[in-house]
């Protein structure tokens, strides 16, 4: 056999290597500590992977290592955080075709019309990257008062957020859930798709690449309900996003965060149960969903007896 056929024989005989997904946690990629994992199909139901099904303590730890990144992450300048976001979508860009594949088997999308919501949401990425060091001009600033002082507000992030993910929109419905929320300094433990995990779960390889602290982004996969239920009763959690939840259970995580006061984003019902366009302009009502406004007043000084101040 020529050189030429042993190298095609052994080509035909290779086997592929499947792909292993995995939680993304502090930085870290561990599996579920309770070792379940469930089977992820396409919308034709063929087989794609096993992903990690994660469980409650999943959910703690994840909470934990945001919690342990919040310091960090919310007292970095707006500028910095921007540059951060600004590299997640150079390092998307350069796994295009990745993604493109694994959300077109999520959603049962074409090639092109998958590379379309990838396109976009590459765009989000730098849409918030943009607004990191100019939400604060838009909702801050000064407050006219009666009386010889400067009064100041200015928005600080809330905290640690808990993030439902929509449950069809895999990668768009994603990357528009979290992008804000750290945008703001905020850190994320985010809940994926219970039926599309795979994006999201790739996603957390891009983060962990894009200068981004461990931390700052946790994402779990598995049943959205069982890891929901103690993220909304977590006393370290300050807010939390029900955007995957659907109505009746919504209802319940909203009794639950009632026990801290989180703060609770529940996106109005779309009829007929669809989730909105993620593709629409998405505003400011995210980066502003999960914000606190601080206001400082401080005397200006008054200089002699003609009242006069500065």
């Amino acid at each position: 056999m020529s050189e030429h056929g042993s190298t095609n024989g052994s080509a035909e005989r290779r086997l592929g290597v499947f792909k292993t997904y995995k939680l993304y946690v502090g930085g870290k990629f561990p599996r579920s500590e309770s070792g379940r994992v469930y089977e992820v199909t396409d919308s034709k139901g063929t087989w794609l992977a096993n992903a990690p099904q994660s469980s409650r303590k999943d959910a703690r730890d994840a909470v934990v290592a945001a919690r342990k990144a919040f310091g960090g992450w919310s007292g970095a300048t707006a500028y910095n955080r921007g540059q951060v976001l600004y590299r997640v979508a150079e390092m998307l860009e350069g796994r295009r075709e990745q993604f493109v594949r694994e959300v077109a088997d999520a959603e049962g999308l074409s090639k092109s019309k998958a590379a379309a919501v990838v396109d976009a949401a590459v765009d989000r990425w730098v849409w918030y990257a943009g607004w990191t060091d100019k939400i604060g001009q838009v909702v801050g600033g000064a407050n006219p008062v009666a009386g010889p002082y400067f009064n100041l507000s200015t928005p600080e992030p809330t905290g640690v957020v808990a993030v439902l993910a929509p449950q069809r929109s895999s990668f768009l419905g994603l990357v528009s859930v979290i992008a804000p929320v750290i945008a703001t300094g905020n850190t994320a433990v985010v809940v994926a798709s219970a039926a599309a995990p795979l994006p999201a779960l790739s996603l957390g390889e891009v983060l962990a690449t894009s200068d981004l602290p461990g931390g700052v982004v946790n994402l779990l996969s598995g049943a959205t309900a069982e890891l929901a239920a103690p993220l909304a009763a977590h006393q370290d959690v300050n807010a939390i996003d029900l955007t995957g939840a659907d109505a009746a259970l919504a209802k319940e995580l909203e009794i639950a965060a009632a026990d801290n006061l989180k703060r609770v984003l529940r996106p109005q019902a779309v009829d007929g149960g669809a989730e909105p366009d993620w593709t629409a302009d998405p505003g400011t009502h995210r980066l502003t969903a999960f914000l606190e406004t601080k206001t400082v007043w401080h005397p200006t000084g008054a200089l002699g007896v003609s009242g006069s101040s500065y």
